[in-house]
């Protein structure tokens, strides 16, 4: 019968296969593969395909002959079992391509700061971007590690290059090291995941894999079973279009209906910047429009699916009286649903969480779960047959000019992803 290799063996046999994950990571986010929430092709930027072609052809210099990139940009890709064992689990590991469009991701330059000392980090390209642990507070956890940011005027996109580079580290020492115990592993590459689309074109059955487990959490050790649910919400509002010099007793400004609304949205409740843990929020992302129509986009999250409903109705009902006091003004709703917390699915098979759980304890890290608030394509994937939990990849501070990843966060999870596919081995 195939053991589990301990640790002391698997750090022998890295000795010879260093990490790669920081020299994959540096030039993975040299890369721009910024998403667009405007587009209506998929992917929404062909320069995502950019990154899909490298990782095809680094993938095959491993020796993974099956490495493909569709004509939506998804990565697909097999690391041949080692296992003679019959039964095992396929296993799928997958990160996104994209990064968001909330702040520039064109001409990253990534920036690795050797054994972080705890003082602030000056970003040299705009030195009012400083990087503190009093706005950053796990950073205090993070002295001694080398620290990877970006110069100050981009986001780094570790959210979530750093969750392709594990992926990518991990084939290499799999390839490299056939002693160690596993049965075959499906790699996937995603574009689009931060426009909520990652998953639009996805060939499930292509994919062929039984459970699967995202690389896109932040803290060492965090592991994530729950996410929101979540829908978007967008309003066209109407108005009455006149002629301004002859306006009086016919105009009705829609952009002015538009803001009514906006300004009657609760103050200290009901959105991002006033909840936390498992409260839900609405949230503007996007108005655009004139005197004679407005479009006002939402996006409403809580981690109880039926809670969406209400929210959409009392939102609704917000604009609904904003409107009476215009006479004249119209509007129109749409709902789309988004994705669901995916511990709908998963609580029917925790073993897939408690089994990242031991990987990270064999691999000396302290697991930490949590519930994320936002999703992954993990969320949606757990309702396409494939139950998801998210793994940590060290990414902080995403979305913004101040973030960051700690090499050592990244390595480690490495160590937790080699650790896991022998606990699958084994069951």
């Amino acid at each position: 019968m195939t053991k589990r290799l301990t640790l002391s063996k698997i750090e022998s046999l890295m000795k010879n296969a260093p990490y790669s994950v920081e020299e994959r990571f540096v030039r993975y986010v040299q890369i721009d593969t910024t998403a667009d929430p405007e587009s209506t092709s998929f992917p929404s930027s062909e320069k995502q395909k950019d990154l899909s072609h490298l990782l095809v052809k680094e993938l095959k210099s491993l020796g993974i002959e099956d490495a493909e990139a569709d004509q939506w940009g998804y990565v697909y890709a097999t690391i041949p079992a080692t296992s003679a064992k019959e039964g095992i689990p396929t296993i799928c590991f997958c990160s996104h391509m994209d990064t968001a469009p909330d702040c520039s991701g064109t001409n990253v330059k990534p920036i690795v700061h050797r054994s972080y000392t705890g003082a602030p980090i000056t970003l040299p390209d705009d030195p009012t971007q400083v990087i503190t642990v009093e706005k950053h507070p796990y950073l205090k956890e993070k002295i001694g590690d080398d620290l990877i940011t970006a110069s100050g005027l981009t986001l780094l996109g570790a959210d979530d290059k750093a969750g392709v580079a594990i992926i990518m580290d991990l084939a290499e020492q799999l390839m490299k090291k056939p002693e160690i115990p596993h049965g075959k592993i499906r790699i996937l590459f995603t574009p689009d995941e931060e426009v909520g689309r990652g998953v639009e074109e996805l060939d499930m059955e292509k994919l062929n894999a039984d459970f699967g487990y995202t690389l896109d959490s932040g803290e060492l050790g965090a592991i994530e079973d729950e996410s929101f649910s979540a829908d978007a919400m967008t309003f066209v509002i109407s108005g009455v279009s006149a002629h301004p010099g002859y306006a009086k007793g016919k105009m009705v400004h829609a952009m002015k209906v538009a803001g009514a609304f906006l300004d009657a949205l609760p103050k200290n409740e009901w959105s991002p910047e006033t909840t936390v843990g498992r409260e839900g929020f609405v949230h503007p992302t996007s108005i655009s429009g004139g005197l004679e129509e407005v479009t006002v986009s939402f996006i409403i999250r809580d981690h109880i699916t039926a809670k969406l409903a209400e929210y959409e109705t009392r939102l609704e009902g917000i604009l609904k009286d904003i409107v009476a006091q215009f006479p004249g003004a119209a509007y129109t709703a749409k709902v789309t649903e988004q994705y669901r917390n995916m511990k709908e699915i998963i609580k029917d098979v925790p073993f897939v969480t408690d089994y990242a759980i031991q990987a990270m304890e064999n691999a000396g890290i302290t697991p930490r779960p949590t519930i994320i608030r936002g999703g992954t394509d993990g969320s949606r994937m757990s309702f396409m047959g494939l139950p998801c939990p998210n793994i940590f990849t060290g990414e902080m501070a995403i979305h913004s000019r101040h973030e960051y990843v700690s090499v050592q966060d990244m390595q480690k999870a490495v160590d937790t992803l080699i650790e896991l596919v022998q606990i699958w081995e084994k069951h």
